[in-house]
């Protein structure tokens, strides 16, 4: 019979010295720990070490979504207090109502308004409450509805993590270090981390040895990063996020299983879309649709063989998941190198490729 694990069980001891607070140099400047299940070793490497581990008719599969400007700064109508507004997934878009999350919410009810930007451009409403921070806003401007994310452009915040902006405050270069080089599809309020390592012309090299790289598109939330607050992981639910599989991906990955080569998910965004659009045989397909998938041990995987992430929060579904793919005591085993090695932990840290 499997274990059944419980959340204690992913905690860990991380010195607040190794969260990493700004990204890399240079993209493929990271360390990368590789971790092979088979042989159960652990090695360290550095990032631009992974195009030896891949080639002729391997697949790495990245998510291309683009992190949008999501904190933004807002003042109150009648008090002009200062509000901060962190979207969290746009409801509808032709009325551009979204969920968000604002900060303080004690005096933010139905009925008010608030306003952004200069000369108080734009406009929202509280149309309803969520949760005790959340709240469902309908925005409305002059130019309404075609310019709305041209504002969002021009006035909003990259979205770096409160555990790096405590350290230091937003700077104009992670507004492109906190994108990957292949992001296009707007929608995530966070980076899909993994992706940040890659460089065009390690992408390049990979590509010359063999491997096909393809992608998908999963709309990052904040779900994956949400607390969990049950110690029965199989009482946890995650918040829905939006992906989408092209035919393209899936013809690669497919003939990538049947010819049993390797199948690399450049990230856990990647890991629960792939896993999310599965045949009855195991295979990858086509699809649009939304999931709350949330993996923890014991799960069978269905898509991948590889997977590639960064280091994560201690108790967190990200690294319950990797614990999933890499083996339990493996991956802890891991982290507690990885404390001892000195790796950058989180968004802009460092990686491990489990094999």
């Amino acid at each position: 019979m499997s274990e059944i694990y419980k959340l204690s069980q992913f905690e860990y001891n991380l010195p607040e010295e190794r969260i990493a607070r700004f990204p890399s140099k240079e993209r493929g400047g990271s360390r990368m720990m590789v971790i092979d299940r088979a042989k159960n070793t652990i090695e360290h490497k550095q990032f631009t070490d992974i195009i030896d581990y891949f080639g002729d008719g391997d697949t790495i599969v990245m998510n291309n979504t683009k992190v949008i400007p999501a904190r933004l700064w807002a003042t109150k109508e009648k008090t002009r207090a200062k509000i901060e507004v962190f979207l969290l997934r746009e409801l509808n878009k032709e009325q551009l109502i979204w969920d968000v999350i604002v900060d303080p919410a004690r005096k933010i009810r139905v009925g008010n308004k608030i306003y952004f930007g200069k000369d108080d451009i734009l406009v929202a409403e509280v149309i309803d409450n969520t949760t005790s921070r959340g709240r469902t806003l309908r925005f409305f401007y002059d130019g309404y509805p075609e310019d709305f994310r041209d504002y969002l452009f021009s006035f909003g915040e990259t979205p770096i993590p409160r555990y790096i902006t405590k350290f230091r405050p937003v700077e104009e270069s992670d507004s492109e270090r906190y994108q990957t080089i292949i992001a296009k599809e707007i929608g995530a309020v966070a980076a899909p981390t993994a992706g940040l390592h890659f460089s065009r012309e390690i992408l390049k090299r990979l590509q010359i040895k063999g491997a096909e790289i393809t992608e998908l598109t999963l709309h990052t939330g904040l779900g994956s990063f949400s607390k969990i607050d049950v110690e029965d992981l199989t009482k946890h639910r995650m918040d829905t996020e939006y992906f989408k599989i092209n035919a393209e991906t899936v013809e690669l990955v497919n003939e990538s299983k049947k010819n049993n080569k390797k199948v690399l998910s450049v990230g856990t965004t990647t890991l629960r879309a792939l896993e999310s659009s599965v045949t009855s045989s195991g295979m990858l397909k086509e699809g649009e649709s939304f999931t709350n998938l949330f993996i923890y041990p014991p799960y069978e995987f269905n898509v991948p063989n590889c997977l590639l992430t960064n280091f994560h929060l201690p108790s967190s579904s990200l690294l319950i998941l990797t614990c999933s793919f890499g083996g339990y005591d493996l991956i802890m085993e891991a982290y507690r190198q990885a404390v001892a090695e000195k790796y950058n932990f989180y968004s802009y840290g460092d990686c491990m490729l489990i094999l």
